[in-house]
């Protein structure tokens, strides 16, 4: 089963660098955001320190759209053409394409991250290194959380529902979720409604801040992580 899956993951890679939009989506926004916002006063931010709010920020919104809105695009279009029924005759088991779809989310994450960081320090950002375990540690429960979401978004919609449902939720979080204005105060609760929110004031807490992450914000991402991955293994359909 392990072949199995690690095969799975290296084709899911394989067919994202084929995919020149998902590409663009998850890098090309996310990059003019950063150049944008965080090198001139076009939006108001609540800091002077532009790329310590901004930069994080970017980083959390790659990570969406990678994988939240590329992945239940992607995965919504595949269940339409029969793919996901052809892989459902393999060995490979439900269980199994999920997690080879959120290995291979997160493996496409890593580079992102690393190369928008890249733009980041190019252009002035200064991020505190010896916080990176944490940073890493909430990132990989916004992936998971994302993830499952889409998955179980693109198993119960159509396909252009799920596109539809998909880029509208992406352009709400940009818009409230803290990454080129500040977020709106919900208190605690809003770390759980908004969690391009959390993830984002999580990076700046620890990247930029070289602070803690606050209790509220690792259970808001924990939550989000295990509810819909929970959601997507019972409800996702082959076809």
């Amino acid at each position: 089963m392990r072949t199995v899956i690690a095969r799975q993951i290296r084709m899911e890679l394989v067919l994202t660098a084929r995919r020149g939009e998902a590409v663009v989506l998850a890098m090309g926004v996310p990059l003019l955001v950063l150049l944008g916002a965080g090198l001139t006063h076009a939006t108001n931010l609540p800091t002077d320190d532009r790329l310590g709010f901004v930069v994080p920020g970017v980083l959390a919104l790659t990570v969406m759209s990678t994988a939240f809105t590329g992945q239940a695009i992607t995965t919504g279009y595949e269940r339409s053409y029969g793919v996901l029924k052809r892989l459902g005759a393999s060995p490979l088991t439900r269980p199994g394409l999920l997690l080879a779809k959120t290995a291979a989310v997160l493996v496409q994450i890593v580079f992102q991250v690393l190369f928008l960081g890249l733009v980041g320090v190019v252009v002035g950002w200064r991020p505190e290194l010896s916080h990176l375990l944490p940073a890493a540690g909430v990132t990989v429960l916004a992936a998971a959380g994302y993830s499952g979401l889409a998955l179980l978004l693109a198993s119960v919609l159509k396909p252009e529902t799920t596109t539809g449902a998909a880029t509208l939720i992406y352009v709400l979080m940009l818009s409230v979720g803290g990454i080129m204005f500040a977020a709106p105060d919900l208190g605690t609760a809003g770390w759980f409604l908004l969690p391009l929110a959390a993830h984002a004031e999580a990076l700046r807490d620890t990247l930029s801040g070289g602070g803690s992450i606050p209790l509220s914000i690792w259970l808001a991402l924990g939550a989000w992580a295990v509810v819909w991955l929970t959601a997507a293994a019972r409800k996702f359909r082959w076809e």
